[in-house]
């Protein structure tokens, strides 16, 4: 059984070799104690089985157009390489969106692979007028919906935490 609850400070080094295990490089952690540390995180949820962290997603705040705004970065995602591909990612991305839109959020963006987000809503960014502070342009730049015609009127540069320029 897969509990998914929000991170507390005695997880911070379980969280860390979840991520270091699951991308296989330490970047990725970094970024999530960067992020801690400038206290840039918006949401962080773990995936918990028998005791153990088996999962991590972590969402932190954007600007729009240099201001604050609803809008959400995802990313990092982990699941522990033997837990990986069991659902327990895609668990942890329906649980921090939802939270993510009670908590008054109006989109998410991401940059990730685009074989695999479409899946939760994600679609092309740069077709709904976004751009983003890391000129990462095409397929991996994604958003979604939390409220539903928020892309109607939302347009510009999202801009991520700095921390992200050194993944």
């Amino acid at each position: 059984m897969i509990a998914i609850r929000p991170e507390r400070p005695d997880d911070y080094a379980a969280i860390r070799a979840v991520e270091r295990d699951a991308f296989g490089r330490k970047d990725e952690a970094d970024l999530v104690d960067k992020l801690r540390a400038a206290a840039a995180v918006t949401l962080s949820l773990v995936a918990e089985m028998d005791d153990h962290i088996v999962g991590h997603i972590l969402f932190s705040p954007m600007t729009l157009n240099g201001k604050p705004a609803p809008v959400v970065a995802l990313g990092p995602v982990a699941v522990t390489p033997v837990h990986q591909n069991t659902g327990i990612g895609g668990a942890l991305i329906r649980a921090g969106l939802a939270r993510c839109r009670e908590m008054g959020n109006e989109i998410c963006v991401l940059l990730g692979h685009p074989g695999y987000y479409p899946r939760f809503g994600f679609v092309a960014a740069a077709a709904h007028g976004l751009t983003n502070n890391l000129h990462v342009s095409g397929d991996p730049f994604m958003v979604v919906e939390l409220v539903a015609g928020t892309l109607v009127r939302i347009h510009g540069e999202v801009a991520f935490h700095p921390a992200f320029d050194e993944v």
